[in-house]
Protein backbone atom coordinates (compact mmCIF):
# COMPACT_ATOMS: atom_id res chain seq x y z
CA UNK A 1 0.00 0.00 0.00
CA UNK A 2 0.64 3.49 -0.70
CA UNK A 3 3.18 4.96 2.04
CA UNK A 4 1.75 7.94 3.84
CA UNK A 5 2.80 10.87 5.75
CA UNK A 6 1.37 13.81 7.54
CA UNK A 7 0.48 16.86 5.55
CA UNK A 8 3.09 19.91 6.70
CA UNK A 9 0.37 22.23 6.66
CA UNK A 10 -2.34 19.45 7.98
CA UNK A 11 -5.31 20.28 10.01
CA UNK A 12 -5.71 18.09 12.78
CA UNK A 13 -9.34 17.18 14.33
CA UNK A 14 -9.73 15.41 17.74
CA UNK A 15 -12.65 12.52 19.03
CA UNK A 16 -14.20 9.48 17.36
CA UNK A 17 -14.13 7.88 14.14
CA UNK A 18 -16.27 9.45 11.61
CA UNK A 19 -16.33 13.01 12.48
CA UNK A 20 -17.81 13.59 16.22
CA UNK A 21 -15.68 15.93 18.65
CA UNK A 22 -17.12 15.85 21.98
CA UNK A 23 -15.61 18.28 24.44
CA UNK A 24 -14.10 15.67 26.47
CA UNK A 25 -12.06 14.38 23.59
CA UNK A 26 -10.70 18.43 23.01
CA UNK A 27 -9.83 18.80 26.40
CA UNK A 28 -7.74 15.65 26.79
CA UNK A 29 -6.31 15.63 23.51
CA UNK A 30 -2.82 17.47 22.75
CA UNK A 31 -2.23 19.84 20.85
CA UNK A 32 -1.33 18.85 16.86
CA UNK A 33 2.76 20.22 17.32
CA UNK A 34 3.08 17.71 20.59
CA UNK A 35 1.50 15.12 18.82
CA UNK A 36 4.40 13.23 17.77
CA UNK A 37 6.25 13.17 20.73
CA UNK A 38 6.80 9.85 22.53
CA UNK A 39 5.78 11.59 25.99
CA UNK A 40 2.47 12.80 24.19
CA UNK A 41 1.01 10.22 21.97
CA UNK A 42 -1.07 11.14 19.45
CA UNK A 43 -5.13 11.28 19.70
CA UNK A 44 -5.43 13.21 16.30
CA UNK A 45 -6.70 11.76 13.09
CA UNK A 46 -5.50 13.65 9.47
CA UNK A 47 -7.60 16.34 7.93
CA UNK A 48 -5.36 15.78 5.02
CA UNK A 49 -2.33 13.48 3.76
CA UNK A 50 0.61 13.69 1.35
CA UNK A 51 1.67 10.66 -0.21
CA UNK A 52 5.16 9.27 -1.91
CA UNK A 53 3.74 6.22 -3.89
CA UNK A 54 0.25 7.03 -5.26
CA UNK A 55 -1.19 3.11 -6.57
CA UNK A 56 -3.39 0.28 -4.93
CA UNK A 57 -1.07 -2.46 -6.62
CA UNK A 58 1.02 -3.52 -3.89
CA UNK A 59 -1.53 -5.15 -1.11
CA UNK A 60 1.16 -6.74 0.39
CA UNK A 61 1.94 -4.92 3.82
CA UNK A 62 1.05 -5.23 7.15
CA UNK A 63 -0.54 -1.79 6.46
CA UNK A 64 -2.92 -2.88 4.00
CA UNK A 65 -3.57 -5.56 6.14
CA UNK A 66 -4.45 -4.02 9.24
CA UNK A 67 -7.03 -1.91 6.69
CA UNK A 68 -8.85 -4.91 5.18
CA UNK A 69 -9.17 -6.39 9.30
CA UNK A 70 -10.37 -3.13 10.66
CA UNK A 71 -13.98 -3.21 11.77
CA UNK A 72 -14.13 0.56 10.63
CA UNK A 73 -15.73 1.02 7.22
CA UNK A 74 -13.04 2.57 5.01
CA UNK A 75 -13.15 3.43 1.11
CA UNK A 76 -11.09 5.40 -1.43
CA UNK A 77 -11.97 7.47 -4.04
CA UNK A 78 -10.27 8.60 -7.35
CA UNK A 79 -11.38 12.40 -8.37
CA UNK A 80 -8.83 12.10 -11.22
CA UNK A 81 -11.14 9.89 -13.03
CA UNK A 82 -14.33 10.70 -14.28
CA UNK A 83 -17.21 11.63 -11.98
CA UNK A 84 -14.72 10.75 -8.23
CA UNK A 85 -15.48 6.22 -8.25
CA UNK A 86 -14.50 4.20 -5.80
CA UNK A 87 -11.29 2.96 -6.01
CA UNK A 88 -10.77 0.65 -3.07
CA UNK A 89 -13.32 -0.69 0.02
CA UNK A 90 -12.54 -2.79 2.94
CA UNK A 91 -14.02 -6.05 4.05
CA UNK A 92 -16.07 -3.76 6.98
CA UNK A 93 -17.67 -1.33 4.31
CA UNK A 94 -18.68 -4.06 2.19
CA UNK A 95 -20.27 -5.80 5.67
CA UNK A 96 -21.91 -2.68 6.27
CA UNK A 97 -23.21 -1.66 2.92
CA UNK A 98 -23.66 -5.12 1.88
CA UNK A 99 -22.23 -4.71 -1.60
CA UNK A 100 -19.17 -7.04 -3.02
CA UNK A 101 -15.81 -5.30 -3.84
CA UNK A 102 -16.75 -6.08 -7.69
CA UNK A 103 -20.18 -3.81 -6.99
CA UNK A 104 -18.30 -0.65 -5.58
CA UNK A 105 -15.61 -0.20 -7.30
CA UNK A 106 -15.88 2.63 -10.34
CA UNK A 107 -19.67 3.90 -8.77
CA UNK A 108 -19.84 7.22 -7.32
CA UNK A 109 -20.81 6.96 -3.94
CA UNK A 110 -24.04 8.84 -4.87
CA UNK A 111 -25.70 5.18 -5.24
CA UNK A 112 -25.81 4.70 -1.42
CA UNK A 113 -28.27 7.61 -1.04
CA UNK A 114 -32.15 7.52 -1.28
CA UNK A 115 -36.02 9.12 -1.12
CA UNK A 116 -34.84 10.56 2.60
CA UNK A 117 -31.25 11.71 2.08
CA UNK A 118 -30.96 14.68 3.26
CA UNK A 119 -30.15 17.30 -0.18
CA UNK A 120 -28.22 19.62 2.02
CA UNK A 121 -25.99 17.19 3.40
CA UNK A 122 -25.42 16.35 -0.16
CA UNK A 123 -24.56 19.35 -1.24
CA UNK A 124 -22.12 20.17 1.80
CA UNK A 125 -20.36 16.57 0.92
CA UNK A 126 -19.89 17.75 -2.98
CA UNK A 127 -18.77 21.42 -1.88
CA UNK A 128 -16.17 19.84 0.52
CA UNK A 129 -14.81 17.50 -2.58
CA UNK A 130 -15.23 20.36 -5.08
CA UNK A 131 -12.57 22.34 -2.72
CA UNK A 132 -10.26 19.57 -1.62
CA UNK A 133 -11.00 19.84 2.22
CA UNK A 134 -11.87 17.30 4.83
CA UNK A 135 -15.50 17.19 6.15
CA UNK A 136 -16.89 15.53 8.56
CA UNK A 137 -21.03 14.80 8.93
CA UNK A 138 -23.82 11.86 8.98
CA UNK A 139 -26.20 11.00 6.38
CA UNK A 140 -29.12 8.83 5.89
CA UNK A 141 -27.67 6.03 3.11
CA UNK A 142 -28.91 2.54 1.83
CA UNK A 143 -27.86 -0.87 2.10
CA UNK A 144 -27.39 -3.08 -0.51
CA UNK A 145 -31.29 -4.72 0.52
CA UNK A 146 -32.78 -1.08 0.74
CA UNK A 147 -32.41 -0.88 4.25
CA UNK A 148 -31.65 2.60 5.72
CA UNK A 149 -28.78 3.69 8.03
CA UNK A 150 -27.30 6.60 9.50
CA UNK A 151 -23.42 6.79 8.33
CA UNK A 152 -21.48 8.64 10.33
CA UNK A 153 -18.42 9.71 7.87
CA UNK A 154 -15.52 11.50 7.79
CA UNK A 155 -13.67 12.07 4.42
CA UNK A 156 -10.59 14.02 3.71
CA UNK A 157 -7.93 14.22 0.59
CA UNK A 158 -4.58 12.54 -0.04
CA UNK A 159 -2.28 14.44 -2.08
CA UNK A 160 0.93 13.28 -4.01
CA UNK A 161 4.33 15.71 -3.13
CA UNK A 162 3.68 18.06 -5.84
CA UNK A 163 0.55 18.87 -4.22
CA UNK A 164 -2.08 17.52 -6.32
CA UNK A 165 -4.63 15.73 -4.92
CA UNK A 166 -5.03 11.45 -6.03
CA UNK A 167 -7.18 10.12 -3.52
CA UNK A 168 -9.76 11.15 -1.51
CA UNK A 169 -10.55 8.28 2.35
CA UNK A 170 -13.49 8.24 3.95
CA UNK A 171 -13.77 6.30 7.02
CA UNK A 172 -17.74 5.20 7.87
CA UNK A 173 -19.58 4.59 11.23
CA UNK A 174 -23.12 3.24 11.49
CA UNK A 175 -24.53 5.57 13.70
CA UNK A 176 -28.29 4.44 13.27
CA UNK A 177 -28.74 3.50 17.10
CA UNK A 178 -28.01 6.38 18.45
CA UNK A 179 -29.66 8.39 15.93
CA UNK A 180 -32.70 6.30 16.19
CA UNK A 181 -32.33 6.95 20.16
CA UNK A 182 -32.26 10.74 19.65
CA UNK A 183 -35.10 11.10 17.59
CA UNK A 184 -36.95 9.00 20.06
CA UNK A 185 -36.04 11.06 22.90
CA UNK A 186 -36.52 14.24 20.80
CA UNK A 187 -40.52 12.38 20.01
CA UNK A 188 -41.19 11.58 23.63
CA UNK A 189 -40.49 15.18 25.01
CA UNK A 190 -42.60 16.73 22.35
CA UNK A 191 -45.38 14.25 23.04
CA UNK A 192 -45.15 14.75 26.56
CA UNK A 193 -45.40 18.80 26.29
CA UNK A 194 -48.29 18.43 24.08
CA UNK A 195 -49.84 15.83 26.00
CA UNK A 196 -49.21 18.20 29.42
CA UNK A 197 -50.92 21.46 26.88
CA UNK A 198 -53.97 19.06 25.51
CA UNK A 199 -55.28 17.69 28.88
CA UNK A 200 -55.43 21.48 30.07
CA UNK A 201 -57.60 22.61 27.73
CA UNK A 202 -59.33 19.19 27.76
CA UNK A 203 -60.16 20.22 31.71
CA UNK A 204 -61.36 23.76 30.85
CA UNK A 205 -63.12 22.76 27.92
CA UNK A 206 -64.91 20.27 29.71
CA UNK A 207 -66.46 22.63 32.44
CA UNK A 208 -67.66 24.72 29.35
CA UNK A 209 -69.35 22.10 28.06
CA UNK A 210 -70.90 20.92 31.67
CA UNK A 211 -72.54 24.19 31.44
CA UNK A 212 -73.23 24.43 27.52
CA UNK A 213 -74.94 20.38 27.69
CA UNK A 214 -76.26 21.40 30.78
CA UNK A 215 -78.28 24.11 29.90
CA UNK A 216 -79.49 22.47 26.69
CA UNK A 217 -80.64 19.71 28.65
CA UNK A 218 -82.81 22.10 30.88
CA UNK A 219 -83.90 24.25 27.63
CA UNK A 220 -85.26 21.05 25.75
CA UNK A 221 -87.07 20.18 28.53
CA UNK A 222 -88.87 23.62 28.78
CA UNK A 223 -89.27 24.10 24.99
CA UNK A 224 -92.30 21.95 23.37
CA UNK A 225 -92.20 23.79 19.86
CA UNK A 226 -90.56 21.52 17.22
CA UNK A 227 -88.51 23.43 15.00
CA UNK A 228 -87.34 24.76 18.85
CA UNK A 229 -86.82 20.94 19.85
CA UNK A 230 -84.64 20.64 16.50
CA UNK A 231 -82.15 23.76 17.20
CA UNK A 232 -81.95 22.51 20.43
CA UNK A 233 -81.05 18.59 19.78
CA UNK A 234 -78.89 20.00 16.52
CA UNK A 235 -76.94 21.68 19.25
CA UNK A 236 -77.07 19.24 22.15
CA UNK A 237 -75.21 16.73 19.18
CA UNK A 238 -72.37 19.36 18.86
CA UNK A 239 -71.91 19.31 22.22
CA UNK A 240 -71.43 15.58 22.12
CA UNK A 241 -69.16 15.73 19.71
CA UNK A 242 -67.16 18.11 21.82
CA UNK A 243 -67.06 15.79 24.94
CA UNK A 244 -65.84 13.07 22.76
CA UNK A 245 -62.94 15.35 21.26
CA UNK A 246 -61.62 15.94 24.93
CA UNK A 247 -61.76 12.60 25.85
CA UNK A 248 -59.69 11.44 23.07
CA UNK A 249 -57.48 14.49 23.72
CA UNK A 250 -57.38 12.88 27.50
CA UNK A 251 -56.41 9.45 26.40
CA UNK A 252 -53.55 10.70 24.06
CA UNK A 253 -52.23 12.90 27.16
CA UNK A 254 -52.53 9.76 29.35
CA UNK A 255 -54.46 11.45 31.82
CA UNK A 256 -58.18 9.92 31.05
CA UNK A 257 -59.80 8.02 33.65
CA UNK A 258 -59.56 4.61 33.10
CA UNK A 259 -61.58 1.34 34.83
CA UNK A 260 -59.30 -1.04 33.73
CA UNK A 261 -61.85 -4.67 34.45
CA UNK A 262 -60.07 -8.48 34.05
CA UNK A 263 -60.89 -8.99 29.55
CA UNK A 264 -60.81 -11.80 27.19
CA UNK A 265 -59.50 -10.06 24.04
CA UNK A 266 -60.79 -12.55 21.88
CA UNK A 267 -64.44 -12.18 23.16
CA UNK A 268 -64.02 -8.30 22.93
CA UNK A 269 -63.05 -8.58 19.20
CA UNK A 270 -65.81 -11.37 18.68
CA UNK A 271 -68.53 -8.91 20.37
CA UNK A 272 -66.79 -5.73 18.64
CA UNK A 273 -67.12 -7.49 15.08
CA UNK A 274 -70.35 -6.83 14.09
CA UNK A 275 -69.61 -2.87 14.78
CA UNK A 276 -66.74 -3.23 13.17
CA UNK A 277 -67.87 -4.45 9.58
CA UNK A 278 -71.12 -1.67 9.52
CA UNK A 279 -68.94 1.03 10.25
CA UNK A 280 -65.93 0.15 8.03
CA UNK A 281 -68.90 -0.51 5.34
CA UNK A 282 -69.78 -2.57 2.25
CA UNK A 283 -66.22 -2.79 0.53
CA UNK A 284 -63.85 -3.50 3.25
CA UNK A 285 -64.03 -7.22 4.12
CA UNK A 286 -63.32 -7.52 8.08
CA UNK A 287 -61.19 -10.84 8.72
CA UNK A 288 -60.53 -12.46 12.53
CA UNK A 289 -57.32 -14.20 13.33
CA UNK A 290 -57.62 -15.02 16.95
CA UNK A 291 -55.27 -16.96 18.73
CA UNK A 292 -56.95 -19.22 21.16
CA UNK A 293 -56.42 -19.83 25.09
CA UNK A 294 -55.25 -16.26 25.10
CA UNK A 295 -54.49 -14.95 28.17
CA UNK A 296 -56.61 -12.36 29.95
CA UNK A 297 -55.54 -8.65 30.02
CA UNK A 298 -56.43 -6.03 32.58
CA UNK A 299 -57.87 -2.81 30.94
CA UNK A 300 -60.97 -0.08 30.61
CA UNK A 301 -63.52 -1.98 27.62
CA UNK A 302 -64.50 1.67 26.47
CA UNK A 303 -61.46 3.30 25.67
CA UNK A 304 -60.25 -0.07 24.00
CA UNK A 305 -63.04 -0.41 21.85
CA UNK A 306 -62.53 3.03 21.00
CA UNK A 307 -58.88 2.59 20.25
CA UNK A 308 -59.57 -0.17 17.78
CA UNK A 309 -62.65 2.01 16.35
CA UNK A 310 -60.53 4.57 15.52
CA UNK A 311 -57.42 2.13 14.37
CA UNK A 312 -60.20 0.56 11.84
CA UNK A 313 -61.36 3.34 10.20
CA UNK A 314 -58.01 4.54 9.32
CA UNK A 315 -57.32 0.94 8.04
CA UNK A 316 -61.11 1.98 5.94
CA UNK A 317 -59.49 5.27 5.07
CA UNK A 318 -56.14 3.95 3.98
CA UNK A 319 -58.18 1.59 1.14
CA UNK A 320 -60.38 4.16 -0.70
CA UNK A 321 -60.73 1.35 -3.80
CA UNK A 322 -62.09 -1.56 -0.58
CA UNK A 323 -59.97 -4.36 0.53
CA UNK A 324 -59.40 -6.36 3.69
CA UNK A 325 -58.70 -5.52 6.91
CA UNK A 326 -57.32 -8.48 9.20
CA UNK A 327 -57.80 -8.38 13.21
CA UNK A 328 -55.23 -10.61 14.83
CA UNK A 329 -54.44 -11.92 18.76
CA UNK A 330 -51.40 -13.53 20.12
CA UNK A 331 -49.30 -13.68 22.68
CA UNK A 332 -45.78 -12.02 22.40
CA UNK A 333 -43.10 -12.62 25.65
CA UNK A 334 -40.05 -9.73 25.62
CA UNK A 335 -36.55 -10.54 27.94
CA UNK A 336 -33.78 -9.21 26.58
CA UNK A 337 -35.51 -7.31 23.70
CA UNK A 338 -38.03 -5.55 26.01
CA UNK A 339 -35.40 -2.45 26.45
CA UNK A 340 -35.67 -1.96 22.88
CA UNK A 341 -39.83 -1.48 23.23
CA UNK A 342 -39.51 0.31 26.42
CA UNK A 343 -41.03 -2.13 27.90
CA UNK A 344 -40.79 -4.07 31.10
CA UNK A 345 -39.85 -8.06 30.25
CA UNK A 346 -42.67 -10.61 30.64
CA UNK A 347 -45.48 -11.74 28.55
CA UNK A 348 -47.80 -9.50 26.36
CA UNK A 349 -51.28 -9.99 24.81
CA UNK A 350 -50.81 -7.77 21.20
CA UNK A 351 -53.42 -7.10 19.37
CA UNK A 352 -52.72 -6.00 15.41
CA UNK A 353 -54.93 -4.28 12.90
CA UNK A 354 -53.41 -5.03 9.34
CA UNK A 355 -54.61 -3.63 5.92
CA UNK A 356 -54.06 -3.42 2.36
CA UNK A 357 -53.91 0.39 1.92
CA UNK A 358 -51.80 2.91 0.45
CA UNK A 359 -48.95 3.01 3.52
CA UNK A 360 -47.20 5.57 4.87
CA UNK A 361 -43.88 6.88 4.08
CA UNK A 362 -41.36 7.09 7.01
CA UNK A 363 -42.11 10.69 7.81
CA UNK A 364 -45.64 10.16 7.99
CA UNK A 365 -45.42 6.91 9.94
CA UNK A 366 -43.25 9.12 12.68
CA UNK A 367 -45.90 11.30 13.40
CA UNK A 368 -48.78 9.61 12.61
CA UNK A 369 -49.56 9.59 16.66
CA UNK A 370 -49.72 13.59 16.85
CA UNK A 371 -52.88 14.63 17.95
CA UNK A 372 -54.53 16.58 14.76
CA UNK A 373 -51.79 15.06 12.44
CA UNK A 374 -53.52 13.76 9.07
CA UNK A 375 -53.10 13.40 5.39
CA UNK A 376 -56.73 13.17 4.76
CA UNK A 377 -58.42 16.03 3.16
CA UNK A 378 -60.26 19.13 4.94
CA UNK A 379 -63.38 18.02 6.93
CA UNK A 380 -62.23 14.11 7.13
CA UNK A 381 -61.07 13.32 10.57
CA UNK A 382 -59.60 15.30 13.54
CA UNK A 383 -56.63 13.73 13.76
CA UNK A 384 -56.80 12.22 16.56
CA UNK A 385 -57.49 8.32 16.03
CA UNK A 386 -54.76 7.12 16.32
CA UNK A 387 -53.37 9.66 19.19
CA UNK A 388 -55.57 8.57 21.47
CA UNK A 389 -55.02 5.01 20.82
CA UNK A 390 -51.47 5.49 21.38
CA UNK A 391 -52.01 7.79 24.84
CA UNK A 392 -54.52 4.62 26.06
CA UNK A 393 -52.35 2.32 25.04
CA UNK A 394 -49.70 3.67 27.00
CA UNK A 395 -51.27 4.70 30.06
CA UNK A 396 -52.26 0.92 30.36
CA UNK A 397 -48.57 -0.12 30.27
CA UNK A 398 -48.70 -1.09 26.83
CA UNK A 399 -46.88 -0.06 23.48
CA UNK A 400 -48.31 1.19 19.89
CA UNK A 401 -46.45 -0.19 17.00
CA UNK A 402 -46.75 1.29 13.77
CA UNK A 403 -45.07 -0.95 10.28
CA UNK A 404 -46.21 1.05 6.96
CA UNK A 405 -45.03 0.25 3.71
CA UNK A 406 -46.03 2.36 0.37
CA UNK A 407 -48.05 0.14 -1.75
CA UNK A 408 -45.94 -0.32 -4.90
CA UNK A 409 -46.14 -3.15 -7.03
CA UNK A 410 -49.57 -4.54 -5.16
CA UNK A 411 -48.14 -5.10 -1.46
CA UNK A 412 -47.56 -2.81 1.10
CA UNK A 413 -50.06 -1.69 4.00
CA UNK A 414 -50.02 -1.06 7.27
CA UNK A 415 -50.12 -3.32 10.42
CA UNK A 416 -50.89 -1.55 13.64
CA UNK A 417 -49.89 -3.49 16.67
CA UNK A 418 -51.25 -2.65 20.41
CA UNK A 419 -49.68 -4.32 22.92
CA UNK A 420 -50.37 -5.21 26.89
CA UNK A 421 -49.44 -6.50 29.72
CA UNK A 422 -51.08 -10.19 30.66
CA UNK A 423 -52.82 -9.77 33.60
CA UNK A 424 -53.16 -12.27 36.22
CA UNK A 425 -56.63 -12.66 37.11
CA UNK A 426 -59.00 -14.71 35.19
CA UNK A 427 -61.30 -12.47 32.66
CA UNK A 428 -64.31 -11.80 33.87
CA UNK A 429 -67.01 -10.28 32.03
CA UNK A 430 -69.68 -7.89 33.25
CA UNK A 431 -72.91 -7.71 31.75
CA UNK A 432 -73.63 -3.28 31.81
CA UNK A 433 -76.68 -3.07 34.00
CA UNK A 434 -79.76 -1.75 32.17
CA UNK A 435 -80.22 2.14 32.63
CA UNK A 436 -82.99 3.28 34.13
CA UNK A 437 -85.72 5.02 32.11
CA UNK A 438 -87.00 6.75 35.55
CA UNK A 439 -84.52 9.33 37.09
CA UNK A 440 -83.70 8.42 41.06
CA UNK A 441 -84.56 10.97 43.01
CA UNK A 442 -84.14 11.75 47.02
CA UNK A 443 -85.31 14.71 49.73
CA UNK A 444 -81.45 14.33 51.31
CA UNK A 445 -79.03 17.16 51.75
CA UNK A 446 -75.99 18.19 49.35
CA UNK A 447 -73.66 19.83 49.77
CA UNK A 448 -71.91 21.25 46.42
CA UNK A 449 -68.67 22.65 45.87
CA UNK A 450 -67.77 24.06 42.48
CA UNK A 451 -65.49 26.69 41.72
CA UNK A 452 -67.35 28.04 38.97
CA UNK A 453 -70.34 29.61 39.07
CA UNK A 454 -72.06 28.11 36.07
CA UNK A 455 -71.11 24.86 36.99
CA UNK A 456 -72.41 25.03 40.33
CA UNK A 457 -75.71 26.66 39.73
CA UNK A 458 -76.15 23.96 37.23
CA UNK A 459 -75.62 21.12 39.28
CA UNK A 460 -78.14 23.00 42.17
CA UNK A 461 -81.00 22.87 39.47
CA UNK A 462 -80.19 19.66 38.38
CA UNK A 463 -80.59 18.12 42.26
CA UNK A 464 -83.70 20.71 43.19
CA UNK A 465 -85.53 19.16 40.38
CA UNK A 466 -84.49 16.08 41.54
CA UNK A 467 -85.79 16.52 45.19
CA UNK A 468 -82.89 17.19 47.03
CA UNK A 469 -82.34 19.94 49.49
CA UNK A 470 -78.55 21.91 48.06
CA UNK A 471 -76.15 23.57 49.81
CA UNK A 472 -73.56 25.19 47.80
CA UNK A 473 -69.91 26.43 48.10
CA UNK A 474 -67.69 27.99 45.93
CA UNK A 475 -63.98 26.65 46.98
CA UNK A 476 -62.81 24.03 49.71
CA UNK A 477 -62.71 26.66 52.26
CA UNK A 478 -66.11 27.66 51.90
CA UNK A 479 -66.94 24.32 51.92
CA UNK A 480 -65.14 23.24 55.34
CA UNK A 481 -67.36 26.30 56.95
CA UNK A 482 -70.57 25.06 56.21
CA UNK A 483 -69.45 21.83 57.09
CA UNK A 484 -68.73 23.22 60.62
CA UNK A 485 -72.28 24.72 61.32
CA UNK A 486 -74.67 22.92 58.98
CA UNK A 487 -76.17 20.00 61.22
CA UNK A 488 -77.74 17.90 58.71
CA UNK A 489 -75.34 17.23 55.32
CA UNK A 490 -75.64 13.69 53.55
CA UNK A 491 -74.08 13.75 50.71
CA UNK A 492 -70.54 15.93 49.87
CA UNK A 493 -70.11 16.89 45.72
CA UNK A 494 -67.18 18.36 44.90
CA UNK A 495 -65.18 19.39 42.21
CA UNK A 496 -61.18 18.35 42.41
CA UNK A 497 -59.52 21.38 40.72
CA UNK A 498 -60.10 23.88 42.70
CA UNK A 499 -58.33 27.20 43.53
CA UNK A 500 -56.52 27.48 47.16
CA UNK A 501 -54.84 25.52 49.36
CA UNK A 502 -58.17 22.39 49.58
CA UNK A 503 -58.91 20.91 46.59
CA UNK A 504 -61.37 18.60 46.30
CA UNK A 505 -59.88 15.28 47.51
CA UNK A 506 -57.76 17.76 50.63
CA UNK A 507 -61.56 18.41 51.15
CA UNK A 508 -62.75 15.31 50.94
CA UNK A 509 -60.23 14.17 53.51
CA UNK A 510 -61.11 16.11 55.89
CA UNK A 511 -65.00 16.49 55.69
CA UNK A 512 -64.97 12.64 56.40
CA UNK A 513 -62.46 12.82 59.07
CA UNK A 514 -65.02 15.49 60.91
CA UNK A 515 -68.43 13.31 59.47
CA UNK A 516 -67.25 9.92 59.73
CA UNK A 517 -70.51 8.36 58.00
CA UNK A 518 -70.55 11.50 55.06
CA UNK A 519 -70.73 9.67 51.39
CA UNK A 520 -68.68 11.60 49.07
CA UNK A 521 -68.81 11.97 45.06
CA UNK A 522 -66.34 14.08 43.69
CA UNK A 523 -66.46 15.32 39.70
CA UNK A 524 -63.40 16.35 37.34
CA UNK A 525 -63.07 17.51 33.87
CA UNK A 526 -59.21 16.15 34.80
CA UNK A 527 -57.02 15.48 37.32
CA UNK A 528 -53.54 13.68 37.37
CA UNK A 529 -53.61 12.55 40.85
CA UNK A 530 -56.99 10.45 39.78
CA UNK A 531 -55.09 9.04 36.53
CA UNK A 532 -55.16 5.01 36.83
CA UNK A 533 -51.24 4.57 36.34
CA UNK A 534 -51.56 1.45 35.25
CA UNK A 535 -54.09 -1.59 35.77
CA UNK A 536 -56.29 -1.35 39.42
CA UNK A 537 -59.70 -1.29 40.49
CA UNK A 538 -60.64 2.26 41.10
CA UNK A 539 -60.27 3.87 44.84
CA UNK A 540 -62.26 6.85 44.72
CA UNK A 541 -65.52 7.56 43.43
CA UNK A 542 -65.59 10.12 40.74
CA UNK A 543 -67.96 11.58 37.90
CA UNK A 544 -66.52 12.63 35.06
CA UNK A 545 -67.54 16.08 33.18
CA UNK A 546 -69.71 16.75 31.17
CA UNK A 547 -72.26 14.85 32.81
CA UNK A 548 -75.86 14.69 32.28
CA UNK A 549 -78.88 14.93 34.80
CA UNK A 550 -79.14 11.14 34.36
CA UNK A 551 -76.06 10.53 35.38
CA UNK A 552 -75.98 12.90 37.99
CA UNK A 553 -79.16 11.76 39.70
CA UNK A 554 -77.73 7.55 39.51
CA UNK A 555 -74.36 8.79 40.90
CA UNK A 556 -75.69 10.69 43.66
CA UNK A 557 -78.39 7.93 44.47
CA UNK A 558 -75.47 5.56 44.31
CA UNK A 559 -73.19 7.12 46.85
CA UNK A 560 -76.22 8.11 49.29
CA UNK A 561 -77.36 4.04 49.42
CA UNK A 562 -73.72 2.77 49.58
CA UNK A 563 -72.87 5.29 52.34
CA UNK A 564 -69.25 6.03 53.46
CA UNK A 565 -66.07 5.01 51.73
CA UNK A 566 -62.61 5.99 53.25
CA UNK A 567 -60.98 8.18 50.87
CA UNK A 568 -57.42 7.98 50.35
CA UNK A 569 -55.03 10.34 51.75
CA UNK A 570 -53.70 13.42 49.79
CA UNK A 571 -50.76 12.41 48.22
CA UNK A 572 -51.87 8.59 48.19
CA UNK A 573 -52.00 6.94 44.52
CA UNK A 574 -55.33 7.15 43.40
CA UNK A 575 -57.12 4.93 40.40
CA UNK A 576 -59.91 5.41 38.66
Amino acid sequence: MSRIEESPTGRVAYGEPGGGVSEDDRAGAPEPEASHSAEAPSLAHLKSATIREPGLDDRGSVFFAAIEMTRMPMILTDPRRPDNPIVFANRAFQDLTGYTQAELVGRNCRFLQGPETSRETVAELRQAVEERRAIATEILNYKRDGSPFWNGIFIGPVFDEAGEIVYFFASQLDVTRRRVSEQAFRQAQKMEAIGQLTAGLAHDFNNLLQVVSGNLELARNSVTHERAQRQLANAAAAAERGAKLTKQLLSFARKARLEPRSLNLNALVLAFAEVAESTLGSTVSVRLDLTPRLPAVTLDRTNLEMALLNVLINARDAMPKGGTVTISTGTIHLNGNGKARNLPPGDYVALRVRDEGEGMPPHVAERATEPFFSTKGPDKGTGLGLAMAHGFVQQSRGRLEIESRPHENGAGGTVITMLFPCGSAAAVEEEPAERKAVLRRGDETVLVVEDSDDVRALAREYLESLGYQVLAARNGEEALGVLEREERIDLLFSDIVMPGGVNGLVLAKRAQSMRPDLPVLLTTGYNEDLVAEGPATPTMDVLGKPYRKAELADRIRSALDRGAKPMPAPGDPHHG
